[in-house]
């Protein structure tokens, strides 16, 4: 069975992680969507509402399936027999740091690393940017699936009060 890992903060999780999420459940088996955990980070959602998010916006994929990390992706992938790492590449400032975990990766375990073009729709939109847009108002519901959109407005507006 061949396996993948997606893995990143999705805080929140966007239109172009759900691209190369959608595009990785095509190419393999079974696709793990992992929640790294960064206990150096404070984020909007917890983990356990990322994951909730991931798991709704996938629903209709059924190879895959959520889970969460703390610690070097690498050992993830050993523990759970994961020879594939799916990332996305919107930029080539994404290609350059990108290639350079790619190859540590592989050094330390063997591991391979699939690097994919986002779709240019979504060349542009990380989790960050999203937050920041929408802390000042900004529409982004075009740049998440509808669940995110109406999550993060109410997280946004609970805060703000």
């Amino acid at each position: 069975m061949a396996r993948a890992v997606c893995p990143g903060s999705y805080d929140p999780v966007t239109n172009g992680h759900l691209d190369i999420i959608e595009r990785a459940a095509k190419l393999f088996d079974e696709v793990v969507v992992a929640v790294m955990i960064n206990k150096n980070k404070q984020g909007l959602f917890s983990i356990a509402e990322r994951m909730q998010l991931l798991t709704e916006i996938t629903d209709g994929l059924p190879n895959v399936r959520i889970d969460s990390w703390h610690g070097l992706l690498v050992d993830y992938c050993r523990q759970h027999d994961i020879a594939a790492i799916a990332k996305g590449l919107r930029s080539v400032s994404d290609f350059d740091y990108e290639l350079q975990m790619a190859q540590m990766n592989r050094e330390l375990s063997g591991v391979e690393t699939l690097l994919m073009s986002n779709n240019p729709r979504y060349g542009f939109v990380s989790s960050s940017l999203v937050k920041e847009v929408a802390t000042y108002g900004g529409d982004v519901k075009n740049l998440v699936p509808g669940v995110v959109f109406e999550r993060l407005t109410a997280k946004l507006a609970e805060r703000s009060s």
